[in-house]
């Protein structure tokens, strides 16, 4: 593994390796610990995660956001941690994935508050926009394919 470079870093199983490395300051952390969530338990990966969510690097926040997202796919659960990052950093910026993967891959039983109100806003309104969708196409069917003037 090459912190320098980033290459290899997303096979890191090690967590003490990736808090040696936050401690001296490495670049491609946030790439690092997408290695550690697609390698190590939930609960070893989620504090790594969470800091590297807090990075100053935008880029490196990314893919930390990346990571709590691969997180949810690959446990279909997060930490109460995760949980809290992942909504404190909010939809519309770089947890947006994040926050649809859990939204897809964790039970809703499983889900705090904000996040079962968010799945129902996400449903509703991608019923809303298929429906609205669906309403337009069949508008231009009416019309022949042609569009009033």
């Amino acid at each position: 593994m090459d912190w320098e470079s980033g290459e290899g870093l997303l096979g890191l199983d090690d967590p003490a390796e990736w808090d040696a490395a936050f401690e001296r300051g490495e670049d491609h952390l946030g790439t690092a610990v997408i290695g550690l969530a697609l390698n190590c338990p939930l609960e070893e990966a989620s504090p790594r995660i969470v800091r590297a969510m807090k990075l100053p690097d935008q880029e490196q926040r990314g893919y930390a956001c990346t990571a709590a997202g691969t997180a949810a796919r690959r446990n279909g659960r997060l930490t109460p941690e995760l949980f809290a990052a992942l909504r404190a950093e909010g939809p519309g910026g770089p947890a947006d994935d994040a926050i649809g993967d859990t939204l897809t891959f964790v039970p809703s039983r499983e889900l705090p508050p904000w996040f079962k109100r968010r799945r129902v806003y996400v449903t509703v309104r991608g019923t809303l926009e298929h429906w609205c969708v669906g309403a337009v196409e069949a508008g231009q069917r009416a019309l022949g394919g042609h569009r009033p003037r």
